[in-house]
């Protein structure tokens, strides 16, 4: 946890809340989610907003992602016990036919790099998720954040964090790009950068594994 504190921002807590749906079923769960986010975002009882929702396009296919925001643990705490015993857990549930299996971990942002605010820029989104070599976090933190501060001449991230409960030892970091052409460019630029190369061969040995998403942006999604 000494970690947690050191690279860690220390207000929020976000729930990436992962639902893998049937695949004749997207429609019906799209609009089942709507319903279910937009609701818990526009409750002023609750402690939480939701900072997006995407379908991924590449990658695991038939699967959603949807980032809430709490104010830290007492704010999650809050809004978990509200959520049993009010209306939106009727809309909750109307979501889990559509469901062929869901998870929730929680993390925290990284304390250089708050969370974006609501924007609609368009374009895709791309989440990268890496399985640190357990003990490695501040090392790679600080690694990353030398790299990233140069590569933000072209494109910064709309948001990166760090796992503390669920699966642990965990980042993740979100790009948004107009389209995969833009991507491709923006990342051939960053090698050019002076010490990037660096970066990734240092980030890549405290690495187990690492995977990238793509995603689309959910109509109701604050980030889109």
């Amino acid at each position: 946890m000494q970690h947690s504190r050191l690279v860690g921002r220390g207000k929020y807590i976000h729930g990436f809340e992962t639902h893998r749906v049937r695949p004749d079923k997207l429609q019906d769960y799209k609009k089942a989610a709507e319903r279910y986010y937009t609701g818990i975002q526009e409750d002023s009882r609750l402690h939480v907003k939701l900072t997006g929702s995407w379908e991924t396009v590449v990658g695991d296919q038939d699967t959603f992602v949807h980032i809430l925001e709490y104010e830290n643990y007492g704010g999650y705490d809050k809004t978990t016990n509200l959520l049993k015993t009010s209306e939106h857990s009727l809309t909750y549930q109307a979501m889990l036919p559509y469901l062929t299996s869901r998870s929730t971990q929680l993390n925290q942002e990284f304390a250089f790099l708050p969370s974006a605010p609501p924007h609609a820029q368009g374009g895709l989104f791309e989440l990268r998720t890496y399985q640190l070599k357990p003990g490695t976090l501040l090392e790679w933190e600080n690694t990353w954040r030398s790299g990233i501060e140069a590569r933000r001449k072209f494109v910064a991230p709309i948001g990166a964090w760090f796992s503390q409960i669920g699966r642990l030892h965990q980042v993740h970091h979100i790009w948004q790009y107009p389209n995969l052409e833009v991507r491709k460019e923006t990342r051939e630029k960053a090698w050019q950068i002076d010490g990037w190369a660096e970066t990734v061969s240092k980030t890549a040995q405290l690495t187990n594994s690492m995977d990238s998403f793509i995603l689309a942006p959910l109509s109701f999604s604050p980030l889109k």
